[in-house]
């Protein structure tokens, strides 16, 4: 499960294909219309004519996360962001008002993280670097202790100093303590110049701690403070127990879990059995197995036996942190609608002004032209105080801060919720999209299907053995991924067993080869040997018999899939594979049907397996396409789109990655491979099929609520604004008082809020909810 959230892709081999060429260059062709769309400044070009710094690499990209202070409304954001883009070597400015965070994506050839800091402070804010995980484990702290200082302005002054330096990440002065920390990268900055800088500020720098690690400082801390909450098994020629601090352990350390604590970090276990909770993870409270081999996810709770585990990640690594990761900076991202409310918002504040100025000059001119009543005016007051009071109370009630609330509220609320259930959405894009889908395409192997296929049945066409038949393939089929191969591989161990009292023997092989859609070929003992589909063994030319073809017809009809096998040029056999569809697949797809939803399947294995598994699930037989290529899922979703309707896909291989992307929304199973997971938009963690109705309802649930706030703002706004102005005053005498309209503005961004919090009470559907219990049962 801990590779689950792994996020560094790993780099693809092999020659690209046409289609992933064509991919790139469309891609790329909308990434110059983007650039080229975007606001130009003509006395700052979008690039200079030269880097910095001489000979640089210009197409390198970097992200800069900085804290930003002083913001109060979307508008603020707004001109952040305006201020932001004018820099040049800038990609793309993402502000969030909720989070206080600015995410900039930049060319350092052409900009630095410290001028996109400079610009946020000279639009009028507070901004300060967020140093990641790696890069405060990588520094360093020095202390000192500052005599001079005599007020709150001679400590800000020396922390905004500081701060400028290159290599320092933090600065903290303490003006009760005298004290000051830094923290800095050494190798750029040492301490004695950070004492020197302090110094020509007009103050005197003691130096207490002189570049400590982080890290080290960290582990002093806790080692006094914190207990030691598990142990820590290090094989040391013999096996030694010790007690060990969480913080201390390592990736390939052995560790020991008892009951009732939790685990400390990713692993696999390597002794023992035992229950563990999982319910932080997958939003579901049952206990869930674990025996040797298994994967367990770091802060889940060993409820039973005594298990040791061998650490695969730790920290920053670990699937935990990188679910915190993925959800902050899905509530960073904006959904297009979003763009709507920031462009109302640019232009709302002026106008309001211009609103409030009119208000105040035709109550003023009225007045003095005796266009209404003396009476009118209260005793108290004059026509200027009358028509000023109108005028503060269309300034004071006019709200952009709720109509900028109503999209990021509503998101960062979702996320979160669809985290505790189990299903990480990356951003308000992927949550809006998934409103609008009204097309899932699911692949079949692992997804539709239990993903664990085994063999029922082998049909040999010549005279060799059965155990050297499936020594022969499974030698061939070791270094796939694929669960078909994995299949073969378990149950030539099994035959091996049965043979020899030495289990398998050792081939050589090389030349291996996977071929995605069609199976894999290899050299085994120096014989070419093929393991894949009709497809593979036609594409080499390999004779196929009647009496194969009548046999692979049979196998079909039983939704299994027949695996062929060809060695130097000739079919040996033919091995039969059940992958048992999901118990809860069928359901999924009615209730997906009547939510006006429409199923389709896609997948490389032979038509008839995936018309006999459509037909169990209820799939319509124009809506499946067997026999696909990685490019023809890809090719089969983009028609869809092209068509007009909105695609989901679902899927968890390798080979479903193009289509992942290709899709409105990507939806990767849990189990499924990294790069899978990397290119989805939703990832349904506990590899539950109910979970795509629930990523869905919950997104239509979302965005209901985002128009409800939508609604709201603007009719307050459109309400209220003319109220002010005075406009039920001639026929009602009713005025609003500038405090009653302050109260009334305040009023509106909590109510919108409060709207977008209620989504914390969303529940999953009832049906998804009787088809876990089902499940269960």
């Amino acid at each position: 499960m801990q590779s689950l959230m792994k996020v560094v892709l790993a780099p693809r081999t092999g020659s690209a294909t046409e289609s992933e060429r064509r991919k790139k260059k469309k891609e790329d062709v909308l990434l110059e219309r983007s650039l080229s769309s975007s606001t130009r400044y003509p006395s700052m070009p979008r690039y200079p004519l030269s880097p910095l710094h001489g000979e640089v690499d210009v197409s390198e990209i970097r992200k800069a996360n900085l804290k930003v202070t002083g913001m109060e409304c979307a508008a603020c954001a707004g001109s952040i962001e305006k201020a932001v883009k004018r820099l040049p070597g800038i990609e793309e400015a993402t502000v969030s008002v909720l989070q206080n965070r600015a995410q900039v994506v930049y060319r350092p050839a052409f900009v630095q993280e410290e001028s996109i800091r400079e610009a946020i402070e000279d639009a009028g804010f507070e901004a300060e670097a967020i140093v990641d995980d790696a890069g405060q484990r990588s520094g360093s702290i020095s202390r000192f202790r500052i005599k001079g200082m005599t007020c709150t302005s001679c400590s800000n002054s020396i922390e905004s100093s500081l701060k400028k330096l290159d290599g320092v990440q933090k600065a903290v002065v303490a003006l009760a303590t005298e004290e000051c920390e830094v923290r800095h990268d050494a190798g750029v900055i040492s301490h004695v110049q950070l004492a020197a800088a302090i110094d020509d500020l007009g103050y005197e720098a003691e130096l207490l701690i002189a570049g400590e690690e982080t890290n080290r400082i960290r582990l002093q801390l806790e080692g006094v403070t914190a207990a030691a909450d598990f142990q820590l098994v290090k094989e040391m020629g013999t096996w030694e127990e010790r007690g060990k601090s969480g913080p201390s352990s390592s990736s390939g350390d052995i560790i020991k879990v008892v009951p009732g604590s939790k685990v400390p970090t990713d692993g696999v276990v390597v002794w023992g059995q035992s229950f563990v909770n999982e319910s932080m993870i997958t939003g579901e409270a049952r206990p869930v197995p674990k025996k040797l081999g298994d994967k367990v996810i770091g802060g889940t709770m060993n409820d039973h036996g005594v298990i040791h585990i061998r650490a695969t990640h730790v920290g920053a690594e670990t699937a935990l942190a990188q679910i915190v990761r993925l959800v902050e900076a899905a509530q960073m991202g904006k959904a297009p609608v979003q763009k709507y409310a920031d462009r109302i918002s640019t232009y709302f504040v002026p106008a309001v002004v211009v609103a409030a100025f009119v208000t105040w000059l035709a109550w003023y001119v009225g007045g003095k032209a005796r266009s209404y009543p003396k009476s009118w005016i209260p005793a108290a007051m004059d026509e200027f105080e009358l028509a000023l009071q109108f005028g503060i109370s269309v300034l004071v009630i006019a709200c952009p801060c709720a109509l900028g609330l109503a999209t990021p509220t509503a998101i960062m609320v979702a996320t979160g919720k669809g985290a505790t259930q189990g299903i990480l959405i990356k951003g308000g894009q992927a949550l809006e999209a998934a409103h609008k889908v009204k097309t899932v395409v699911f692949d079949k192997t692992g997804t539709l299907t239990i993903g664990k296929p085994i063999v029922v049945h082998t049909k040999l066409l010549t005279n060799i053995p059965l155990h050297v038949f499936y020594d022969t393939i499974a030698a061939a089929e070791v270094n796939s991924e694929h669960p078909l191969g994995k299949a073969i591989v378990a149950y030539s161990r099994k035959i091996s067993g049965e043979h020899s009292s030495h289990g398998q023997q050792q081939h050589e092989v090389r030349d291996f080869e996977a071929i995605p859609g069609q199976g894999v070929r290899a050299v085994v003992d120096g014989k070419a040997t093929l393991v894949g589909n009709m497809r593979l063994m036609k594409e080499h030319g390999i004779h196929i018999s009647e009496e194969a073809e009548e046999h692979l017809r049979d196998v079909e009809t039983l939704a299994r899939t027949g695996v062929m096998v060809a060695i130097e040029r000739e079919l040996v056999g033919v091995v039969s594979i059940a992958d048992p569809v999901k118990p809860e697949a069928a359901r999924v797809i009615s209730i997906l049907k009547s939510m006006g939803v429409r199923s389709m399947m896609v997948t490389g294995d032979n038509w008839g397996t995936a018309v006999a598994i459509a037909r169990e699930l209820g799939i319509e037989r124009p809506c499946v396409h067997a026999e696909s290529l990685p490019e023809d899922k890809a090719r089969i979703v983009e028609e869809m789109q092209a068509a007009g309707t909105s695609v989901a896909m679902v899927g968890d291989g390798i080979n479903d990655s193009p289509a992942l992307v290709a899709a409105d929304v990507g939806m990767a199973i849990g189990a499924g491979t990294d790069i899978a997971i990397e290119a989805a938009d939703i990832v349904l963690m506990k590899s539950n099929l109910e979970d795509v109705i629930t990523g869905i309802d919950l997104s239509r649930k979302s965005f209901f609520r985002i128009w409800l706030n939508y609604v709201w703002a603007l009719g307050y706004n459109v309400l209220g604004i003319p109220i002010a102005a005075g406009a039920l005053f001639p026929s009602t005498g009713f005025r609003l008082p500038p405090w009653v309209a302050g109260a009334a503005m305040a009023a509106s961004s909590v109510s919108v809020v409060c709207s977008s919090l209620w989504l914390k009470r969303y529940k999953r559907p009832k049906v998804v909810e009787e088809i876990d219990t089902s499940v269960q049962r």
